[in-house]
This record gives structure tokens, sequence and C-alpha cells, in this order.
């Protein structure tokens, strides 16, 4: 880190504009990358093997010469790299903290990659991490794109907002993602390393970004905004702090439940928020009333997707090596056996790991917490929109039974109809039937044949709800509908319509 972060701040945001025009000519961005490196190069490059990557390298020119020096962290010669960077000096680059000398050669001091987020190429700043050179990694360390953050890029909704809050910006990849669909920024973080790069690569991409210092909500008390996004420090594990960017020094879940507790009251009418959370299972305690309890009683909807639950072991393990860590290593060793201890102590059982979605509405807290383990292909930040959307429906004929009864509903062009057929005495014997929506989160339900009848009748110009009922009654033999048919035929239409297999029209 500069001795004089201020001034060495000031100078890497000054150089910006060159080194944009340097970037842009020399075409080191996200697609031409894959095209120089081809497929397989490009996927050893994300398995962290250079000697591939170097050897594609050779014959790139000055894109060649920018790729080992920024992504493998190769030294380099000082007129090679003079050359590839122009009208970038040498020496403004190393007074700003960009490169450093090495003897008679050059090597990178940040790292700096392109980065697709949807809308083109965006070039990031962060600090060199371990994965071409083994290198341990200091507190105030910068963390830069890792699988989180591009998880959360993912799933985080882009519809056209006025403001945007990126709460613990770190690099500012999630900030940079938001100028793409908010008209204003606001990005905090705690580390004034982490502030320096942000302004940077904000200044990299020509956005106007507002960058705030302070821990956690305090550099945006008494403001709101329309969307708030985080990727916080929520590993769980002792009240410590090795690493800013990911250790909050609350113990086990305390990060996740500060952000989804006070999240709500940082959001405008109508406000959402996308989170990364985790959260412990503890012996004898249902995790999804532990992320409830954290809630505030009103005010807010909550859709709480988990991805993943991991062993403590593998849990420590992976975060160890995440630090640059060798778990073989006896000091690290020493720290397992801590970090287990603290998670044995408090009878936890696995971590769970997944996002947040968060909405401000006007009455009760309602909350959805479902596993969603399984893969998929389609980013979850549409889905997160759609979702809430169908969930204000779905409370609007709560309120008013009759919206649900007169509506017309169409099955979603997705939705398949499966079923599972294994031998029997007597041929093939079905197990079990499903509806499968074959987009988004491919969500099933398991349904029966009354069901599967329902939903076969349901066209965008066909029959209301209560029409459709009153002929699967008449279908079952029965001549009224009773209150109970009712009311379970309304049940799985709305959790139908929750998850998008149907919808109204």
């Amino acid at each position: 880190m500069p001795t004089n972060q201020t001034t060495t701040g000031s100078l890497l945001t000054a150089l910006c504009p060159d080194l944009r025009t340097a970037l842009t000519r020399v075409r080191y961005d996200a697609d031409t990358l894959v095209e120089v490196l081809g497929a397989d190069v490009h996927a050893a490059l994300g398995r962290s093997e250079p000697v591939p990557v170097r050897r594609a390298a050779r014959d790139a020119g000055e894109l060649g010469t920018l790729i080992r020096l920024l992504l493998l962290g190769d030294a380099l010669p000082e007129h090679d790299v003079a050359a590839a960077l122009a009208p970038v000096g040498i020496e403004h680059a190393v007074a700003a903290g960009l490169l450093a000398r090495d003897g008679d050669l050059v090597r990178a001091a940040l790292d700096l990659r392109p980065l697709d987020v949807g809308v083109g190429t965006r070039w990031i700043l962060s600090d060199l991490d371990d994965s071409m050179h083994r290198r341990t990694l200091t507190e105030e360390h910068v963390l830069g794109v890792g699988h989180a953050s591009l998880s959360l890029l993912r799933a985080t909704p882009t519809r056209r907002v006025g403001s945007v809050l990126d709460l613990g910006t770190g690099c500012g990849v999630q900030a940079v993602h938001a100028a793409s669909y908010a008209d204003r920024v606001t990005a905090t973080d705690v580390n004034p390393r982490a502030l320096w790069l942000a302004e940077a690569t904000a200044a990299l991409n020509g956005l106007d970004i507002e960058l705030l210092e302070g821990s956690w909500f305090e550099p945006v008390a008494g403001r709101r905004f329309d969307q708030v996004v985080a990727n916080p420090p929520f590993v769980v594990g002792p009240a410590r702090i090795e690493h800013t960017y990911r250790d909050s020094g609350l113990a086990l879940d305390g990060a996740s439940e500060l952000v989804i507790s006070r999240a709500p009251g940082l959001l405008a009418p109508g406000g959402t928020a996308a989170m990364l959370s985790a959260w412990v299972h503890v012996d004898g305690e249902d995790w999804r009333q532990r992320v409830s309890s954290w809630l505030p009683a009103h005010g807010v909807e909550a859709w709480v997707v988990q991805r993943d639950v991991a062993d403590p072991a593998l849990y420590v393990g992976t975060w160890l090596r995440d630090a640059g860590l060798d778990p073989r290593d006896p000091a690290a060793q020493a720290r397992a056996e801590q970090w287990l201890d603290a998670l044995t102590s408090a009878d936890v059982e696995g971590i769970g790991f997944g996002f947040v979605y968060l909405r401000a509405i006007d009455g009760p807290t309602e909350l959805l917490a479902e596993d969603l383990t399984h893969g998929f292909d389609d980013p979850l930040g549409d889905e997160a929109t759609a979702y809430f959307e169908r969930s204000a429906w779905l409370r609007a004929a709560a309120r008013d039974e009759n919206l649900a009864w007169s509506s017309r509903f169409a099955v979603d062009p997705a939705t398949a109809l499966e079923r599972v057929y294994l031998p029997g005495e007597d041929g093939w014997a079905q197990q079990v039937a499903r509806l499968h929506r074959g987009d988004g989160p491919r969500w099933q339900h398991e349904v029966d044949e009354s069901t599967i009848a329902l939903v076969a009748g349901m066209r965008a110009d066909g029959m209301p709800l209560y029409e459709l009922i009153e002929l699967l009654a008449v279908a079952h033999g029965s001549d009224e509908v009773t209150k109970e048919f009712m009311a379970d035929a309304l049940s799985v239409v709305a959790g139908l319509v929750r998850h998008g297999l149907v919808r109204p029209v």
C-alpha cells in the first residue's frame, strides 16, 4: 500500500484517461481475450494455469504483453511495457501504484482485468491475488472479481432505477455494474484502500460514482435508495478481523444478521435489495426461522434463496485457502482448530449460503425462504423482479378472493408436464407427476391428476378460475364445489403463480 495513499490515489485516478486509451487501443477487453486466447486457454486462465496462457500470449503483440503483465503477473522489459501502455508513462504508472520495478524489469503492482457485466467491457482494479503467484493476503487486501462477486452480479435485478447503494463496495465492481442501470450510484467501504481502488475503477470506466468512507450504514444514515446491493464480509466464524473484505468482527453469522435487519431502513418506498448472505445451521433450529428473526415485523417482503450448505470442515478449509494459506502449514492448522472450535461450541452443523432479496412494502413483513440447490443457467436478477411482481398480485388476491376467482390464467410457455414411471408387476407404474419450469430457477412442483386437469384448462382467452374449478368438481362426480375443494385449489394455483409456472392474465 502506498505510504501516501491520498496522493497516490489522486495520481492513479489522474492516470486513468490515458490508461483507458491504451487499453482500448490494444483491445484489452473481455471479448478479444477469448478471441486471442481461445476457449481452452481462456479456461486455463480461470484455473490459474499460466503456462498455456503465456504460450498463447507470445504471438499476440502488445495485447500479449498486457496479458502477461496484468493477468499472469510476469516481470517484463520496460520498453515492451511502455509500448503496450502508451500513452501512459512508466514513471507515472510506478508513482501511481499501478506498476513496480523489479530490477531491470517492470511488473504489475495491481490487478487490472476486463469484465463484461452485460453492457460491454468494464475494467476492474484490485489488489493482486495469489492465483498466479503465491502470496499471503494482508488485512487491507482489496479482493478482485471472485466467484461471490460474479454470483451477485448475475443475481442483481437490473431494471432501471433512480438510485443504488453498493454497501461495502470493495474494488467497486458492483457499483460499476449498477451504473449501467441507475441514474445515481453511491458506494461505501470502511477500508480506505478499497475506496482508493474503487475511485480509480470508476475513473477508468468514465463513471461518476459517489464514494463514502465509513463503517456499515454510518456513511448513508438517514438516506433512502431505490436499490441496495451488498456483498458484505459475511464469512461465518469467530469474532475477529483478519481480512476486511471477508471478516466483520462479528461472531458467526452476525454480519448477515446486521445487514439483513438494517437494509430495509435504507429502502425507498417500493425499493429493493439484493445481497449475498450466510447463516448457520444450528442443531435443533430451523435456518428459516433464524433468518426470519432478523427481519423487522413490518414493511418488508423477503425472498431468501439458499444455494448451498457446507460442512464446517469444508467451509473452514475453503476460506483458509482463499486467504492464501496452505491447510498443511502448522500455523494454518492452528487457525483451523480455533475456527472449528468456535463453530462446534455454537452447535453449528453447517453453513448455508445464498441470496437475500428484499422489497419495501406497506404492510406486515412476509418471508419466503427456500432451497435452490439444483443447477440452472439463467441469472436470478430478472427472476427476483418477477417474483416480487407475482407476490404483489398474490397479496392483492389474498385481500380480495374475487380477484383470483375471476381471473384467467395461462400456463407459462416454459412449463412442462413430467411423469416418471418405473417398472412394476403390471407394466409401467407412475411414481410421480411434476410440473417443471424449463427456464429461470427451473422450479418443480409435484402434482396430482386434479391439478394436471386444472392447469390443462388454463387459457388466456379461456374460462376464469371459478368456472374451471366447477368443471373440475363435476368431472370428479360432485354436484357442488365445497369450500375445502376451493381452498385447496386456490392454494395450489397460488404456489404455481409464485414460482411462475402459471400466470394471471
